[in-house]
């Protein structure tokens, strides 16, 4: 197998001896080089495709060079890693901050919450009396927060630019019951009425706003009432990270829902947390100090990815330079195309994934920036970017350990066995589809685990993982003895399929993809066109001891460190 390269920079041959031989000029010479002889033309070739394929020890034994490139990865590692804990550590706080104002606000203005949510719903009310009083106590405790609150809130402006609550109802347009002879007449329009109460409305002793029209429900056509609110609190907690404190404001929502009209509304309550810009803020200490350098780091990282992106970049750019060249040469002198197998020797997949790290850590970092300067409040969009990024760059550290043929086997493994994999996950996840959509259809209404299709899916990737059978076996409903027994047979048959033959005959796969390369460690790779024009170079290594003026431009040679200046790829 080849290796992959730590630097593309193709070293030209030592100035004075080979021009004095009129064999190998460097690039200033292009006329001198189209007059060359065709041998030496393939020996310099296979030189650069030699010194290509080398690793980083490697060539700085053939060049006596730092391998920077290298240095500049290690450093970058470093950097990436400490930049994504110290944003995970806060990112932590403003997620831990937000979950607990939404408990809190739960509590705060849901009528007798368990501090335990149902379902996907808080709380639910069966009775009309019920309804009616969770309504004005969300309404007056609204009115009562500040003497209430245990935390630093105050009242916000809503879409409107006004304080107070927006009380909103959807109900069907018109509508008749005649208990008698059981008849119901609806239009099925929807109308939605709103109400704005205020401050000053809420402080009236009187409290005439319970004894108004709009809160007369008729919950036969009553859809959903919505008592939605803003609130301003700020999260003091940031400093004792020696960071700038960040001000919230909370769009509440709480909605009665009554759409299913079957005697329960389920109470739903909704928080919405968005990060402003903090205004008037004064605090004394080290804190905008500390802010200061964690943005100088930040910029720093930025400066890092992007020289590593220049060099990828540039080390691609001239790898598929050389691979023209070799491209050329051999159609030019044995005929024939190489094979593709040769031509994605050149591309090297670890710089793609280390550009795409690069760029992700970049965009990630300013996004950074921003949030740390209080411009942005996208913390989701910045922790999936550097998340992922890390997660590249670590990646990207197997590279150096495949230089070593013991650390090698995991990635020879997933090479050899990944199109095989492809092919047979493609055939395993039709039979996955078709049990996905049946179990929905079937179960769907007897089972929770089936209830929707991704739900479904999730279950089922657990079953073929062994995890909690026996739950999915007992919590079916025996409502009806025909489904009771489909499920058996539904359940039994995909966990023998999956587990006992399809889970198996991946496994499989893989196993003989590592013995193959065992093999292959043992008793060599099958050589290919490049590698069997490489192996020339080889054999004329092992018969040079000494190196020569009149050798100084053929393969396999140390550079001097003053040659490495030009490259020879043109």
């Amino acid at each position: 197998m080849l290796g992959t390269e730590e630097s593309l920079d193709m070293p030209v041959r030592s100035g004075s001896r080979s021009r004095a031989l009129g064999l190998c000029p460097g690039p200033r010479h292009g006329n001198t080089m189209a007059q060359l002889d065709s041998e030496v033309k393939e020996e310099c070739l296979r030189e650069d495709l030699k010194f290509y394929f080398m690793n980083p020890c490697e060539k700085y034994r053939a060049r006596h060079q730092i391998p920077w490139k290298l240095g500049l990865q290690i450093l970058k590692i470093l950097m990436v890693t400490t930049q994504l804990v110290r944003f995970g550590l806060g990112n932590q706080l403003v997620v831990a901050f937000k979950e607990d104002n939404t408990v809190a606000f739960k509590h705060l203005f849901l009528k007798n919450y368990s501090g335990t949510d149902e379902d996907d719903y808080s709380c639910s009310i069966y009775t009309q009396g019920d309804a009616y009083e969770s309504i004005f106590f969300a309404i007056n405790q609204y009115h009562l927060l500040k003497n209430i609150s245990l935390a630093t809130l105050d009242y916000g402006e809503n879409e409107d630019n006004r304080i107070g609550l927006k009380v909103c109802k959807q109900q069907y347009k018109r509508g008749n019951m005649l208990s008698a002879n059981e008849t119901l007449n609806i239009d099925s329009d929807i109308e939605i009425e709103c109400v704005h109460l205020d401050l000053r409305t809420l402080s009236e002793s009187s409290q005439a706003w319970k004894l108004s029209a709009f809160f007369r429900m008729e919950f036969y056509r009553l859809l959903k009432v919505e008592i939605s609110f803003h609130l301003k609190g700020i999260d003091l907690q940031t400093i004792h990270s020696r960071e700038l404190p960040d001000c919230y404001v909370f769009q509440n929502t709480i909605t009665f829902d009554n759409t299913a009209h079957s005697g329960k509304i389920k109470v739903y309550f909704d928080s919405e947390a968005n990060i402003e810009e903090c205004k008037a803020l004064n605090i004394s200490g080290s804190t905008q100090k500390n802010t200061q350098y964690v943005l100088v780091f930040d910029a720093f990282v930025i400066v890092i990815c992007l020289a590593s992106l220049v060099l990828c970049t540039r080390s691609i750019v001239l790898a598929l330079r050389l691979r023209k060249r070799f491209l050329d040469f051999f159609l030019e002198k044995y005929r024939r195309h190489v094979c593709d197998a040769d031509r994605w020797e050149f591309v090297n997949g670890w710089y793609v994934l280390v550009i795409i790290s690069d760029l992700m850590t970049i965009v990630g970092s300013i996004l950074k920036m921003e949030i740390k300067a209080k411009n942005l409040t996208n913390y989701d969009l910045c922790s999936i970017l550097l998340g992922t990024s890390t997660l590249f760059v670590w990646v990207g550290v197997i590279r150096y350990l495949g230089y070593f043929q013991a650390y090698n086997m995991l990635i020879l493994t997933m090479q050899a066995s990944l199109p095989k994999v492809l092919r047979f996950c493609a055939c395993a996840g039709m039979i996955y589809l078709g049990y996905t959509f049946c179990g929905w259809i079937v179960l769907g209404p007897y089972h929770e685990k089936f209830e929707n299709l991704n739900i479904v899916a999730e279950c089922l990737f657990s079953l073929v993982n062994g995890d909690d059978m026996f739950a999915t076996f007992a919590q079916i409903q025996q409502k009806s003895i025909l489904v009771w027994l489909f499920s058996r047979l539904y359940l039994y048959s995909f966990i023998s399929l999956f587990i006992y033959m399809i889970l198996s005959l991946f496994i499989a796969l893989i196993t003989d993809s590592y013995d193959t390369i065992k093999k292959y460690q043992q008793n060599g790779f099958p050589e290919t066109d490049l590698q069997e024009f490489l192996k020339e170079c080889s054999s004329k290594e092992e018969y040079q001891k000494e190196p020569s003026a009149f050798l100084s431009c053929t393969c396999c040679l140390r550079r001097r460190g003053s040659d490495d200046q030009l490259i020879l790829i043109n």
